[in-house]
C-alpha cells in the first residue's frame, strides 16, 4: 500500500506491478467489506463471518492477497532503492510516507469514539468501531519494519540471491513448529520471516529473476504453489482458511504461518501467467487514469476503508435494525450491491477529505541523520501501530495507552522529518549505494521495463 510509484525517473513503469498493487487493495476493501455478518438488539452489536460458511474457505486463497502486496511492495522498493545515493534519505522518505496518512485517522479516531458515547450512543458498538478503525494498522507496522530492513535484504540479495528466501523459508518452518509444540506466541516471529520472503520475491521480480518464457512456466509454478498449500493444509496442522475464523483454534494469518509462503508461491505463479492479459489491460487510458488515481491514494483507501464501514454499519445496523441476511443467500447477494455501493461512497469522500495528506512529501531541506536514529523512528512507529492495532483507538481498561502508542508513531513520523543542518558528506559519514549497473545471480536479465 505504499505511495511509491513502479517506475524510475525517466523509465516506463512497471505496468504489472500498478496493477497488481490497485487490485489488491480492491480486494482488501471488497472483502472486508461483505465479510461481516452484523446484527443489533439491546444495545449489542454481535458479529460473524461470512467467509465461514461451509466451502467459503477456499475464496480466501485468492482473496486474501497481503503475500501479492509485499510482494509488490518489494518490487516497487528495489526499483527505488538500488540507485539511491543515501540510504538513510531514502529510508527517512519511505518511513515518512508511510505514516503521514495515520495522523488525520489518529485525529479523528481518538476522540469520535468518546464523543459518540457522550452523545449517548450505546457504548459496546462504539468499542467496537474504535477498535475496527486500528485493527489493519498491524499490516503498517510490518511493513514500516520491512521497509526499514530493505537496506539489508537488498545487499543479502546482491550476494545470495535465491539462497535468502530458502533461510527466511526454514526460519519460519522452524517458527511454526516451535508455536504448535510449545508456545503460540513464538509464531509473531513469522511476521517478518513470512513478509520478508514475500518482499523478496519482489526483488526477484523486478531484477528479472521471474520472467516466465512462456505461460506454461508461470502456470506449473502456481501448481505447486497451490499444491503444496493443499498438502499442508491435508497433512498437517494448518487452517483450510488463509483469514483467522472465529472460534478456530490457530489462524494462519495472526500471526501468519509459513503456508503464506506456499500461497506465495502459488498466487504468483497465477498472477505471472495473467501478466500478459494485465499488461494489455493497463495500457488503456481509463485503467490508466485509475490506477494513476490509486497508486497516489493506496494508504488513505487502506486505512480509512473500515472506518467507511464503521459508518454503514452504524447506520444500517444500529441505525435502522437492519441484519445481514444469511450468506450466500439470494437476499445476501440482492443487498450485497447496495452495502459496497454505500460503503464506497463514504470511502470516497474520506478520502478526497483525508487524501491530501498521502501527497506531502518529506522536506528537501531535511538531509542526513544517522542510520540507528532512522531505525529507532523505525521501530518506535512499529510498535505504536502494533499497540493500536491490538486495542483499537478507545480502551476502557487502559484509557491512556491508545494516546501512548499514537505518541510513539507521532515521535517516529517527528525523527525522520526533523530538519537537520546539511553538511559535507564526508562530515556526515554518509552511507551510499553507488549507481551502476546490476549484476543479477546465476546470470538472469534485467527487465526492460524498469519503475522505481
Amino acid at each position: 500500500m505504499q505511495q511509491t510509484h513502479a517506475h524510475s525517473p525517466g523509465r516506463g513503469r512497471d505496468s504489472f506491478i500498478d496493477v497488481i498493487r490497485a487490485l489488491c487493495v480492491l480486494a482488501v476493501i471488497s472483502q472486508h467489506w461483505l465479510m461481516p455478518v452484523l446484527a443489533y438488539e439491546n444495545g449489542h452489536l454481535s458479529t460473524g463471518n461470512a467467509l465461514a460458511s461451509p466451502g467459503w474457505w477456499i475464496v480466501t486463497w485468492l482473496t486474501q492477497v497481503m503475500p501479492m502486496v509485499f510482494f509488490a511492495g518489494g518490487a516497487a522498493n528495489f526499483f527505488s532503492f538500488r540507485s539511491v545515493k543515501s540510504v538513510n534519505t531514502w529510508l527517512r522518505s519511505r518511513i515518512a510516507r508511510l505514516l503521514v496518512p495515520v495522523v488525520p485517522l489518529a485525529a479523528v479516531w481518538l476522540l469520535l469514539p468518546h464523543v459518540l458515547i457522550g452523545a449517548g450512543l450505546p457504548e459496546q458498538p462504539v468499542l467496537m468501531a474504535g477498535k475496527i478503525a486500528g485493527q489493519l494498522l498491524w499490516f503498517l507496522a510490518v511493513y514500516v519494519l520491512v521497509v526499514a530492513l530493505t537496506p539489508v535484504m537488498f545487499k543479502l540479495y546482491r550476494r545470495y540471491g535465491w539462497r535468502v528466501i530458502g533461510v527466511l523459508g526454514a526460519c519460519a518452518l522452524l517458527v511454526d513448529v516451535l508455536r504448535f509444540e510449545f508456545s503460540p506466541a513464538i509464531g509473531f516471529l513469522n511476521a517478518l520471516f513470512v513478509w520478508l520472503a514475500a518482499h523478496q520475491f519482489g526483488f526477484h521480480y523486478a531484477d528479472g529473476g521471474l520472467r516466465m518464457r512462456n505461460a506454461w512456466v508461470s502456470s506449473g509454478l502456481a501448481a505447486v504453489g497451490f499444491g503444496l498449500t493443499a498438502a499442508a493444509v491435508f497433512f498437517g496442522p494448518y487452517p483450510a482458511s488463509m483469514i483467522g475464523m472465529p472460534g478456530a483454534p490457530v489462524s494462519n494469518m495472526s500471526p501468519p504461518t509459513a503456508l503464506m509462503m506456499s500461497l506465495t508461491i502459488g498466487q504468483l505463479g497465477l498472477w505471472l501467467t495473467l501478466k500478459p492479459a494485465i499488461t494489455r489491460f493497463a495500457e488503456r487510458p481509463m485503467a490508466t487514469s485509475v490506477l494513476q488515481w490509486c497508486g497516489a491514494r493506496f494508504m488513505t483507501l487502506y486505512l480509512w476503508h473500515m472506518p467507511a464501514l464503521v459508518m454503514t454499519a452504524g447506520i444500517a445496523i444500529v441505525g435502522l435494525g437492519f441484519a445481514t441476511p444469511t450468506p450466500g443467500s439470494p437476499m445476501w447477494f440482492a443487498v450485497a450491491p447496495l452495502w459496497v455501493g454505500v460503503s464506497g461512497f463514504f470511502l470516497v469522500s474520506f478520502t478526497r477529505i483525508f487524501g491530501r495528506f498521502e501527497f506531502r512529501r518529506p522536506s528537501s531541506a531535511a538531509s542526513e541523520m544517522s542510520l540507528g536514529k532512522v531505525v529507532l523512528a523505525a521501530v518506535l512507529s512499529a510498535g505504536g501501530l502494533l499497540g493500536l492495532a491490538a486495542q483499537g483507538f478507545i480502551s476502557p481498561g487502559n484509557p491512556l495507552g491508545p494516546v501512548l502508542c499514537v505518541a510513539l508513531v507521532l515521535t517516529g513520523l517527528l525523527v525522520v522529518r526533523e530538519k537537520t543542518a546539511p553538511k559535507a558528506d564526508a562530515a556526515q559519514g554518509i552511507r551510499t549505494v553507488p549507481v551502476q549497473p546490476l549484476v543479477r545471480h546465476e546470470g538472469a536479465r534485467v527487465l526492460s521495463r524498469q519503475g522505481s
